[in-house]
């Protein structure tokens, strides 16, 4: 069996998120040897459960096995977190995900990446925002990360694939890589994993579309960019959990001026404007190119002046 199979099976075990995987390998060594601690010990590690256990202990690790030769005979990548090529900027936060699964290719110079998330029930003006940022963006050689969602998310990966730059686009999922959520992005997200892009996932495979887990991919989506650009958002909107975990990250968070009053509610927060009409593209490239994770930020993820 081997090292990856056990990672996988207790990344995708119910109950264990990021951190309960971190404390579990840091208490027993290795994924492999979670799988052979006792009750007991495992009860000791904070967050495992007597549920948790049984789950781990029944664990069909030869289903695993079969199932990662599957996803990789479907051209689906299975990367974890110790792997070289696991995302250089999603690595930095506390809770990244112990596993990715990726359909497409990550490559090094994702790093130099900018989301661009906002509502679902976007209005034309916001789609056309977001698909001209996202052109810019991919134009000078960027990667724009979204969420696949209806609106903004899909009008930004589309603004990168109408580009000629050298740019790319990552479409974060919200459930399993073989399950692509909203059921008519299925070709965008073909597109993105057979051109310029990927498209990833850090749930089972299998996994339905849940409202929890869209929350979830949040923190994945903010935390693969350097910066965050909030497009158009009500106050309800998941696009404005997404820019409180990039300020959490001591990520850039930016704001599109007149797009409802969820942006503007991020203005008085202190997120940055950015004025759509008329892009001060040098200014936010050279703020995206310095921004250093060793720096330190305000609560609104900008520079403090020391």
């Amino acid at each position: 069996m081997s090292d990856k199979t056990y990672c996988v099976a207790l990344a995708t075990t119910a109950g264990i998120g990021p951190r309960t995987f971190a404390a579990l390998v840091e208490r027993f060594g290795s994924p492999r040897a979670v799988f052979s601690a006792d009750e007991a010990e495992l009860l000791e590690v904070p967050r495992v459960t007597a549920e948790t256990v049984a789950l781990l202990h029944a664990c069909d690790l030869d289903a695993v096995e079969n199932e990662l030769f599957a996803l990789s005979e479907d051209g689906i990548a299975v990367i974890p977190r110790d792997d070289d090529a696991y995302p250089a900027n999603l690595a930095l936060i506390p809770d990244a995900p112990p596993v990715l699964f990726v359909r497409g290719a990550l490559r090094a110079d994702d790093a130099r990446a900018v989301a661009i998330v906002g509502t679902r029930e976007a209005s034309a003006r916001g789609q056309r925002v977001a698909a001209d940022l996202a052109y810019g963006f991919a134009a000078r050689g960027f990667t724009v990360v979204s969420g696949l969602a209806r609106g903004i998310d899909t009008a930004a990966h589309l603004g990168v694939l109408a580009s000629r730059g050298e740019g790319r686009t990552l479409a974060v999922l919200g459930s399993g890589i073989r399950v692509i959520h909203p059921h008519e992005n299925i070709e965008l997200a073909d597109r993105i994993a057979s051109g310029r892009g990927a498209v990833l996932s850090e749930f089972h495979p299998n996994a339905p579309p849940q409202g929890r887990n869209l929350m979830t991919r949040d923190r994945v989506i903010s935390g693969l960019a350097r910066g965050v650009i909030v497009v158009e958002a009500a106050l309800d909107s998941g696009s404005l959990d997404t820019a409180k975990r990039a300020r959490r990250q001591a990520r850039l968070v930016y704001a599109v001026p007149g797009g409802g009053a969820g942006v503007e509610d991020l203005l008085r927060s202190g997120a940055r404007a950015l004025d759509a009409d008329a892009v001060d593209w040098d200014g936010i490239v050279r703020a995206l190119y310095d921004w250093d994770p060793d720096v330190p930020r305000d609560e609104n993820g900008q520079m403090v002046l020391l």
